[in-house]
């Protein structure tokens, strides 16, 4: 008598091994990191005055609102607010520099 084994392809380990190299590929295409919003506290120029309070601008062209601000048009005053990591870490000037690179 012969005993015959079926062998089945390991499609368990072969999911998971998919499964990582999808997820390595992705971390370094999307790069979740530049889209975490961190916190920047900056001086910025009062533009307006509503009745939520002043209307700034900082330095990196954002509109900034400053709750119970006294402050007149002109004046300087510090504010925290959330941007995306790309903004601040020069995420988007590399691709920039890339850009040009590829364009004739």
């Amino acid at each position: 008598m012969q005993q015959t084994t079926n062998q089945k392809t390991p499609q368990l380990k072969f999911a998971a091994i998919l499964a990582v190299a999808i997820s390595v590929t992705l971390v370094f295409t999307i790069t979740p990191w530049n889209l975490i919003p961190i916190s920047v506290t900056e001086d910025v120029t009062v533009i307006a005055v509503t009745n939520y309070g002043c209307v700034g601008e900082s330095a990196i062209g954002r509109s900034v609102v400053v709750t119970n601000c006294s402050a007149a048009v002109g004046d300087t005053v510090s504010a925290t607010f959330n941007i995306p990591a790309m903004e601040i870490n020069g995420y988007y000037d590399r691709i920039e520099d890339k850009l040009k690179m590829v364009n004739p």
